[in-house]
């Protein structure tokens, strides 16, 4: 064992340390040292005198395995660990990025011993990363059901999944099914149908769409109250990917998009654990019966949504195009506005909380009841006398139970992990100017908007909202998919379904 040329930094509680030798780096001698939350790299090369030990977290680990040499002859054991720290070069936005690093010891002239000593740092390197995280992670190895929608955002989602998720997933030891849809609809009735026992979480690789299909064909089984509890796992593949970048915020990452966004989230996937999913429950006029994950938009943002896919090649700068042009011949809509706002509610505290639904049924063969909108009464009738309501000509009305609108667009900053609680309702009336439109939209990059004096522009949040246009001829969205437009109306249920997320700012 070499002379450790500056420990001085190293906390006292270490549990292993030995010389190794990093490969392929010249096979320089290092000392390592573990700690229940970190790994020391100490360089014992005269030629790195100067230099400062290299720390990794536990905590960024993805991967530790312990293994042979390819030469019969070579009697060393190998410790190869995987890490994706955060990183980011001269003040640039920091995003996982994948490090490696091979460990070779021959303290021994047995070759078994070798290994066998690779095999405790291995194990004990494992164990420690899995207990870094609270709660505990999925199963080990976990079993994921990988729904990818090839024709989301640019089209490119199948060649991102090989070259940016796939490589992970088989260094984290997870086993995955992969299915790639092949018409619309297709993964609302597989999860109808399918076994859920057999999987430890869904993964839906897509824009927002394809999350939708699958939380609404969850809803739609008789089991529903259990099936809903499966947890659910989302990797930006579209254009949109709003809940993806709501995800990566909640987990204590910068906002990022592109590959970058999704390396994020399949680190996520990798490292993360089941936290609560506000699920809202809208009915239409028509008495259809949607479950929304992420917002409804009636007028400007529903416009602009729907109005873009013709650019659906230009990926996320779409929605910037789209904005542009509806700038150009802004549009109003008459109608009545109706919510109640959540202080009214002791800040949703009152609302049951649906976290537990499902889990408490004496028998698995009794018909659960249908999710019971307890704030609502029908269409057909007037709102309770203690709601608000507003009736104006609006440019937007957005509902939004998420942080971020979109992976560019930091809608709602106040919100602090997916179980949130409250609906997010922003509307603007027609008094408000394209100069104050513009001023938003840049704002809301970056989530300042509602630093900025915005004339005509609100925001409330709230547990249950309705929205009755005077005519329907305008676009209504949920969570990006188009709807009647029509009278509808929605309201929370806290922790409803289950998202995996490192819950940093939960």
């Amino acid at each position: 064992m070499g002379e450790v040329q500056d420990l001085s930094n190293v906390p006292t509680d270490v549990l292993l340390c030995d010389t190794f030798t990093q490969v392929p780096e010249d096979g320089n001698a290092v000392y390592l040292l573990l700690t229940r939350t970190q790994l020391f790299i100490q360089s014992l090369s005269a030629a790195s005198a100067g230099s400062t030990q290299t720390t990794f977290y536990l905590s960024d680990c993805i991967s530790c395995r312990s293994f042979r040499g390819k030469d019969p002859k070579d009697i060393g054991g190998y410790c190869k660990v995987i890490f994706y720290p955060l990183r980011g070069m001269l003040g640039a936005t920091s995003y996982r990025q994948r490090i490696s690093r091979t460990f070779r010891t021959e303290a021994s002239r047995d070759r078994e011993q070798n290994l066998n000593l690779a095999k405790t740092w291995a194990q004990k390197i494992c164990q420690l990363s899995y207990e870094q995280d609270h709660p505990p992670l999925l199963p080990s190895p976990a079993r994921f059901l990988v729904l990818l929608n090839p024709r989301g955002g640019t089209g490119k989602a199948f060649t991102l999944f090989e070259t940016h998720v796939m490589p992970m997933l088989t260094e984290a030891n997870a086993h995955f099914t992969l299915l790639v849809t092949e018409r619309p609809n297709q993964a609302r009735e597989l999860v109808q149908e399918q076994d859920l026992s057999s999987w430890d979480a869904i993964v839906v690789m897509s824009g927002d769409g394809l999350m939708f299909e699958v939380i609404n064909g969850l809803m739609e089984r008789s089991d529903w109250a259990k099936a809903i509890k499966t947890p659910l796992s989302i990797l930006p593949g579209g254009s949109g990917n709003g809940l993806a970048a709501s995800i990566n915020h909640y987990s204590g990452h910068q906002q990022v998009t592109g590959t970058k966004l999704l390396t994020n989230c399949a680190f996520i996937l990798c490292k993360g654990y089941p936290g609560p999913l506000d699920i809202v429950s809208i009915t239409t006029a028509s008495q259809q019966r949607i479950f929304s994950f992420l917002s409804l938009a009636w007028g400007f943002i529903s416009d602009v949504d729907i109005e873009s896919e013709k650019y659906r090649f230009m990926g996320y700068a779409r929605f910037s195009v789209g904005t542009l042009v509806r700038l150009t011949a802004l549009r109003t809509y008459r109608g009545r506005l109706s919510y109640l706002q959540s202080e009214e509610m002791g800040s949703a505290l009152n609302i049951p909380d649906a976290s537990n639904s499902g889990n408490n049924s004496s028998s698995d063969s009794m018909e659960p009841q249908l999710l019971e909108d307890s704030l609502l009464v029908p269409l057909d009738q007037p709102v309770p006398s203690h709601w608000h309501t507003i009736e104006d000509q609006f440019v937007l009305v957005l509902a939004l139970y998420q942080s971020h609108l979109g992976a560019e667009h930091f809608t709602a900053p106040m919100v602090k992990g997916p179980g949130d609680g409250n609906i997010h309702l922003f509307y603007a009336t027609s008094r408000i100017s394209r100069t104050s439109l513009i001023k938003l939209f840049m704002a809301m990059e970056k989530g300042t908007h509602l630093d900025q004096e915005i004339p005509h522009l609100t925001h409330v949040p709230v547990v249950a909202f309705r929205i009755e246009p005077s005519e329907s001829t305008g676009v209504m969205t949920v969570d990006g998919e188009v709807i009647e437009c029509s009278p509808v109306q929605g309201q929370i249920h806290r922790g409803l379904g289950n998202i995996i997320t490192i819950g940093q700012n939960t």
